[in-house]
């Protein structure tokens, strides 16, 4: 795996932070991929996400998706097989792996093994077996992540998780009520 390009489908929150460092520590060739696609948080993850690749000195790739909707907080259906078929599509690389921080103890579809097996058959398929997706955390629970990255003493405060996309977290969204009382 070590000669595999990896993109990392990064949100600038915590769980794609911890993919990032998780990988970097395998001696792995990492890269990222932002998706901007009219999100409340949009400016802020993308603060987030330059100030992350920077901080671990890998190349960040930015696009934006124009839509007339503004999505607001809960679960954006389709929101993480968009991201990965945009990775396909925006990522510079031709072959590799696409890595998403997707951790169980969520009601989301798209955070099941279910949905993984099914998008990785789909995009092994649509790319002649050339990509894959790996989602190293799928069996961890938020609060196993987060213990991660402070074990690991990586950066949460550069990291944003917001889904209202407010200046200061509003503190009552999922992605806020996940964070609350975890991070030391």
């Amino acid at each position: 795996m070590k000669s595999r390009n990896i993109v990392v489908l990064l949100s600038g929150g915590i769980d794609s932070t911890a993919c990032i460092h998780f990988l970097l520590k395998q001696d792995l060739n990492v890269s990222a991929l932002y998706v901007e696609h009219g999100q409340a948080a949009r400016a802020y993850e993308a603060r987030s996400a330059r100030e992350i690749c920077k901080y671990f000195n890998i190349k960040l790739q930015e696009c934006a998706v124009r839509t007339n909707t503004n999505f607001v907080e809960g679960e954006l259906r389709g929101r993480n097989a968009f991201l990965i078929f945009s990775a396909l599509l925006f990522s510079p690389c031709t072959n590799g792996l696409l890595a998403i921080g997707i951790h169980s103890g969520t009601k989301y579809y798209d955070c099941s093994p279910g949905f993984l097996d099914r998008v990785r058959g789909v995009v092994t398929e649509y790319t002649s077996g050339q990509f894959d997706v790996i989602a190293p955390f799928l069996t961890w629970t938020k609060h196993e992540i987060i213990s991660y990255c402070v074990s690991e003493r990586i950066p949460i405060g550069l990291t944003y998780s917001c889904e209202r996309g407010t200046h200061e977290p509003c503190g009552e969204c999922t992605s806020c009520r996940d964070r609350k009382g975890l991070v030391c």
